[in-house]
């Protein structure tokens, strides 16, 4: 079967469904729109519109797409249903009768577990696996929309339906989970994102959109259409691989995948193998995102040019300090500028005040106001970057867990009909030390070494999980024939000490550190770095996007063979 993505994101390419159908052949067409931030967002838009909580975007592309897909008879599949996938299958139906179509529309739901009594939670939405998506599709739907499933889910489901797999094809599963991990970020396969850009072909060309093409024993290929722009290499699809993960075992409703069975392989221009993948039975529990309001924020940013910067900088502070009553303040300055600059802008540092409250006065117009009046009482060259704003609201995101039996995964066929997906018959616990980096690492002693950048020959690809940051590391597969004694040195390099050196911010935080080494790199989990989660965090970068290009920049001891 051959399956394609179309979107990794609510705010992704308008076009790509159209690019997606007619550049080549497909079987299924998936389009990922949900991110934790994503549900705190379209909570709020039901707060304002009870009929609204899903992917108005999808309405769009579907609208100027769905004749196309019959024609061609590709199925699609999206959880772009969000908080209300009933209300998108409706509305799908409208649409389609406005153009004189009639397409089965399915929707997945069950997901919402409000319900259950998370306290002050504005969303809570249990992941669910892809079988219910499966049934939809083998009673003969066209069309499937889903609430909140796992982003790997959009792709297990249509595999299930082709294959035939029952729910203890457990190797066959966890491959079509590898598979649609790889998908669901978009164009983050074929290139975006991607700390190799240089290598990239450079053809003018927007990055082609991925699709698999998957086996019935689980194993696929990772590719993407003739003729568009961006890449398919076994570094691209790593990747993606080490985008967003955490230990070597990877939980999804549906299998416990074993992330460290994973086998790459070029298979040939812009084809990548992925095979060998094992798999175990699911986890007792589902994990539930659950958002909250917070309270709300704001922030001023002040510029810092030329001399006595750490002065200027004190004393706004100082002349700020009794207009800032909020629960949470926090100050931030970006680095020193060099001495003799050629430029303003590079003579210029940035300082920034954000605060928190529980109630939007206190960071209100009490503290923007008080910012503003300071222009010509405070330091010289006082300006800021943009007029202050009015208070914006913030979520706070947990994740919670919930027993499968609390949840009624339902799926609401194109007749109406309601079928419970039942659980699974068989459940696993993941050992969470399965993989960890073991201490002291096997390897021989250093030799003599160079200081260079990690990114010397080290690929990374970093993001959000909640409050944690997530961080790939991984050497480039340039042919080196030092490629294996690189894959030692990094594993043996980073430890959790050693990422506490490298991001200094990390220091009294908890960092895991698991071993992949089929992928030739490891994975490092940051706990509690990004705060509350990416609606709550004061961070320059609250959702850990360039963390590893940092990373990748800062200065080690390198053997100097291996350079």
């Amino acid at each position: 079967m051959r399956i394609g993505n179309c979107s990794g994101f609510y705010g992704d390419r308008l076009s790509a469904m159209r690019e997606m159908l007619e550049g080549g052949q497909l079987d299924y067409l998936t389009g990922d729109y949900l991110a934790e931030l994503t549900m705190l967002i379209l909570g709020k838009d039901t707060m304002k519109d009870a009929s609204l909580g899903y992917a108005k975007t999808f309405v769009r592309q579907v609208e100027d797409c769905l004749g196309l897909a019959l024609e061609r008879g590709v199925k699609i599949v999206s959880n772009a249903g969000g908080l209300n996938p009933a209300g998108l299958a409706d509305k799908l139906r409208e649409v389609a009768s406005g153009l004189g179509l009639d397409p089965a529309i399915a929707h997945v739901e069950g997901d919402d577990v409000r319900a259950l009594g998370f306290a002050d939670a504005l969303t809570a939405n249990a992941y669910l696996g892809g079988f219910g998506i499966a049934a939809a599709l083998q009673a003969g739907a066209d069309i499937v929309v889903t609430g909140r499933v796992t982003d790997a889910s959009l792709v297990v489901g249509p595999a299930v339906a082709h294959h035939g797999w029952t729910p203890t094809s457990y190797d066959e599963l966890a491959g079509a989970v590898v598979a649609g991990h790889v998908l669901e970020c978009g164009c983050q396969a074929t290139g975006g994102n991607f700390s190799g850009f240089r290598s990239l072909p450079h053809t003018g060309q927007p990055l082609g959109f991925p699709l698999a093409e998957i086996a019935a024993d689980g194993s696929s290929v990772i590719t993407k259409h003739d003729g568009t722009g961006g890449a398919v290499t076994v570094d691209t699809v790593t990747a993606q691989l080490l985008y967003e993960i955490q230990s070597t075992r990877y939980l999804n409703p549906d299998v416990t995948t074993l992330l460290d069975t994973v086998e790459l392989s070029q298979a040939g221009p812009d084809r990548v193998s992925i095979t060998g993948v094992r798999g175990e039975a699911p986890p007792e529990r589902l994990k539930v995102c659950v958002n909250e309001l917070g309270g709300f924020r704001n922030t001023v940013e002040l510029v810092l040019t030329g001399l006595d910067i750490d002065a200027k900088a004190d004393w706004v502070r100082e002349q700020l300090a009794p207009a800032l009553t909020a629960a949470e303040v926090t100050w931030t300055r970006s680095a020193l500028p060099p001495l003799d600059a050629d430029t303003e802008e590079g003579a210029s540092a940035l300082l920034r005040c954000t605060v928190k409250d529980a109630k939007p006065d206190p960071v209100g117009r009490g503290f923007t106001a008080a910012a503003v009046e300071l222009a010509l009482a405070s330091y010289p060259g006082f300006t800021m970057t943009a007029p202050p704003a009015a208070p914006t609201p913030f979520g706070i995101y947990r994740a919670e867990y919930v027993d499968r039996s609390a949840v009624t995964h339902t799926v609401v066929h194109a007749d109406g009909r309601r079928e419970v997906v039942p659980d699974p018959p068989e459940r696993s616990s993941a050992d969470p030390a399965a993989g960890r980096r073991p201490s002291p690492y096997p390897a021989r002693p250093d030799s003599l070494t160079r200081r260079a950048p990690l990114g010397s020959f080290v690929h990374a690809r970093s993001g959000d999980k909640g409050g944690d940051a997530n961080l790939g590391l991984w050497v480039v597969h340039d042919g080196s024939e030092q490629y294996d004694a690189r894959v030692t040195w990094l594993a043996k390099l980073i430890t959790p000490r050693k990422v506490r050196e490298l991001v200094p911010e990390a220091a009294d935080l908890d960092v895991e550190v698991h071993v992949l080494p089929n992928l030739g790199g490891v994975n490092v989990l940051i706990r509690g770095l990004l705060g509350d989660g990416v609606a709550a965090s004061t961070r320059f970068d609250p959702q850990a996007k360039g963390l590893g290009e940092w990373v990748r920049s800062r200065m080690v001891n390198i053997q100097e063979d291996l350079l």
